[in-house]
């Protein structure tokens, strides 16, 4: 028997492809999960379909350009770090 490369599984640990999900193909998680992928896809495009998107973008510079748009940013760089803000 040989070793098995990192592209090529043992036989003895291999699945057949589908074997997880039936005819749906395999559940894949870790470089991506296919199904939240496609569930993201579809709440996005009805999102932008619905025509609220001018909206939100007003909410949102209108927050910005109010009396918590210091706070705002303060989160957002601190989102940028992976970091949290502590409610006071």
């Amino acid at each position: 028997m040989t070793n098995p490369t990192p592209n090529q599984p043992s036989p003895d640990t291999a699945k057949p492809a589908g074997a997880d999900k039936g005819a749906g193909g395999p559940d894949v998680q870790g470089e991506g999960d296919y199904e939240a992928a496609r569930k993201f896809d579809r709440e996005e495009r009805s999102f932008v379909e619905s025509g609220k998107v001018e909206a939100g973008a007003k909410a949102a510079k209108d927050a910005l350009d109010g009396p918590e748009g210091a706070d705002l940013e303060a989160a957002r760089h601190a989102a940028a770090r992976g970091e949290t803000l502590k409610k006071p």
